[in-house]
This record gives structure tokens, sequence and C-alpha cells, in this order.
């Protein structure tokens, strides 16, 4: 019979243990029931607390601006089409050159230090963000700034103050600031460009007046001599293509103080340039067979003739070679003298008649949440030390916790 009895009392038990989870949740239930007065009213405290605090906050205001950068540098484009030979060879565009957007470009320069400098110096931002040290006064302004380029390609300054007035006008000074930015790195990289050009030109002036004065002193030792119609063809058509090839070179030399090796532009001007040099070796050799005065043979021609023809043709190089340098010069120049691309404003910024901040629906619900957070583990802490002070092993244990900590503390 005590068999039976203890399989009945199991069998009873069994359920009990199965539904422990609910058990557990109706004692939670039932220990917010119990205190649910003082969970309403450490709750209701504090959704007062926060509507205190987000009556005392000041409003803050966002003005923002948007604007529309130039999709291709300029700059780039035209010192890619100074030679209509090579205006194919891809307009010079950001993309080309590494940058991810135009847009990304002009939020670089306008997350700055200078212009971020140049904006605090403006509005006098020191003192109105009460900071002492420039950088605490950077970052201070970095945190009521945003910057962003849309997917639409536009960019996007907004700027935060309490003041609706200062936000608009920071906001616009932004603006302005990036104007003059653009203007003065468009204007240097111009200047870089013909001053560049302009020492090549006058270095390609001094090698053309002593391959010159090389020609006619051959001349006067020689006497002029009448090269065949197509040895001169010959001689002409080596001359403009060792140009190009000097040409070419100093192009790349150029696209390279900006550009590495690995940029499209260059590989393109590279693998031109070795052809050419290709061609110009044939053309050489085709010379060395066809100047010759009248009809002497191959292989007897007199070293003068040969002389003389080496002569003219360094003359026709560095002929070909200033007019293409001189091209180049000039559109370094006119690309000088030209304003900076131009930034389309979209949208200036406003005063804004609507406040942004503080967002009082999101602090009243942090401020319910921790009033009713903090309460309810309040009464969880203290059913759970009732419950183990029902145990007599653990309440001595509790009591002996409780007197080490005071003796302790």
């Amino acid at each position: 019979m005590d068999t039976v009895a203890q399989a009945n009392d199991q069998i009873h038990q069994t359920p009990l243990s199965n539904d422990e989870e609910v058990f557990d949740l109706l004692d939670i239930l039932l220990v917010l029931t119990r205190n649910r007065r003082m969970i309403g009213l450490a709750t209701l405290v504090s959704l007062i607390a926060g509507i205190v605090l987000s009556l005392l906050l000041k409003p803050s205001f966002t003005a923002t601006a948007i604007i529309l950068p130039p999709q291709q540098s300029s700059s780039s484009s035209a010192l890619l089409g100074q030679l209509g030979s090579l205006a194919s060879l891809g307009g010079g565009s950001a993309a080309s050159l590494g940058l991810k957007t135009p847009g990304d470009m002009y939020v670089g320069i306008l997350q700055s230090r200078t212009i971020a400098d140049d904006v605090i110096a403006k509005f006098n931002l020191r003192d109105i963000y009460k900071e002492k040290k420039a950088e605490d006064t950077r970052k201070a302004l970095k945190s009521h700034t945003e910057i962003e380029v849309g997917k639409d390609g536009l960019i996007r300054i907004s700027v935060t103050d309490h003041d609706p007035n200062r936000a608009s006008d920071i906001t616009n000074g932004y603006v302005s600031e990036l104007y003059k930015m653009n203007s003065h790195l468009a204007i240097t990289e111009a200047a870089q460009r013909r001053v560049f050009f302009d020492e090549q030109l006058d270095s390609e002036k001094k090698a053309l007046a002593a391959a010159e004065e090389d020609l006619r002193v051959t001349e006067q030792k020689t006497g002029l001599i009448q090269l065949s119609g197509q040895a001169q063809m010959i001689i002409q058509t080596i001359a403009q293509l060792r140009a190009e090839i000097a040409s070419r070179e100093v192009q790349l030399q150029s696209i390279r103080t900006f550009a590495t090796d690995q940029n499209p532009q260059v590989a393109v001007l590279t693998g031109e340039i070795s052809t050419m040099r290709q061609q110009f070796a044939k053309l050489e050799n085709d010379q060395q067979r066809q100047v010759q005065p009248g009809n002497t043979p191959a292989g007897r021609i007199p070293e003068d003739s040969l002389e003389y023809a080496r002569k003219l043709r360094e003359v026709k190089y560095h002929e070909t070679l200033f007019d293409l340098l001189s091209r180049q010069y000039e559109a370094a120049r006119i690309d000088e003298a030209k304003s900076a691309p131009v930034i389309q404003v979209v949208d200036y910024a406003v005063p804004p008649d609507k406040r942004s901040g503080p967002k009082r629906a999101l602090i009243l619900a942090v401020f319910i949440a921790v009033g009713f957070g903090l309460a309810s583990a309040k009464v969880f802490v203290e059913d759970a030390i009732r419950r183990v002070q029902q145990i007599p092993t653990q309440a001595a244990k509790m009591q002996d916790l409780f007197s080490q900590f005071r003796r302790k503390y």
C-alpha cells in the first residue's frame, strides 16, 4: 500500500513540475499586482520628472542647405583635352581619378579643419559654445553639424542650434566657405600646371635655338644638301612622331603629380608611348635607307649627308614639340583664368519655424520605462529577500552577510 501511495504522489507531482514556468509567470504577475500602487506612483513621478525636464530644455532648431556639386573637374578635363589626339582618353572625371563621386570629395572639403576654423571665427562660436580650446570648439561644431551625400547626389548641410537665425546663418556660412575653398583649390591647381608647362616651354625654346645653331654650322661646313623628297618626308614624320612622344611624356609627368601608376589614364598614355616608340624605331631604319644625295647606293652614304639629315631632323623635332607645348601652356593659362567649377545651391538655409528638439515624446517614453523598470526591480528584490528569509538556513546566511557588510562599511 505504501508503494501505491508513493506512486500516486509521484503521478500528482509530475504535472506540477511541467507547469513550473506557468507558476513562475503567475508569481511575477502576483508580485506586480501586489505592489501596483508603489509601481504606479514611481512611474508617475518619473513621468512628471520627464515632463519638467522636457519643458526646461531649450528648444533646438535645424536649418538645412542643399547644394549640387560639379559633376566633373574642369581643370582635369582641360588637362586631358589639351591635345586633340588625346581627347578620347577618358574626359578626366573624378571617378577615373580614384574618387567615389564629386559629392564625396566636397563633403570631405566641408568637413576639413580649414573650413571649420573659418566658420568658427566668422560666427564667434568659441564664445557661443563656451569652449576655451580650438579643438573642443571644432568638436562642438561637428556635433551640431551633419553633412551627407544623398542617393540623388545632392549634398545636404544641416546645422542645429538653439537660435533658428544662427542655425541658418551657420549653414549658409558653410556654403560660402565651400565657394571660397573651391575657387582657391581650382586656381592653385591651374597655376601649378601653368608653371609646369611654362618651365617645359622655356627649356624647349633653348633646345630649339641650340638645334637651329647646330644645323646652321653644319650647312656652313658641308654646304646646302638637297635630300630626296621621300627622305625629307621621312625626316618630317620622324620629327613629328618624336615630338608627339615627348608631348605625351610631358603630359604623363603632369598627370602623375596627382595620380598613381594604377590610374587608367596613366596606363593608356604608357601604352601609347610604347607603341609610338616602336613606330619611331621603324621610321629611323627607313630613314637610314632613304637619306642619300642623288643616286648614291645605300651603304655608301656620305657622312656629311647623314650628319645634315640628323641635324635637320633635330630641328624639326624641336619645332614640333615647341608648338605642342605652346598649345598646352595656353590651355593651362586659359584654365587658370577661368572660374572654379560651379557649385549650384539648390536650397539656401532659412530660419526654421519648427523646432527639431528636444523630442519630448521620446524623453517621456524613456522616463516612463526607467521609472517602471526601477520600481519593478525594487519590488522583485524585496520579494526575493522575503522568500529567502522564510528558509532558516538561507536567512542565517543573509543575516551574516548583512553583518559583515555593516562592519566593513
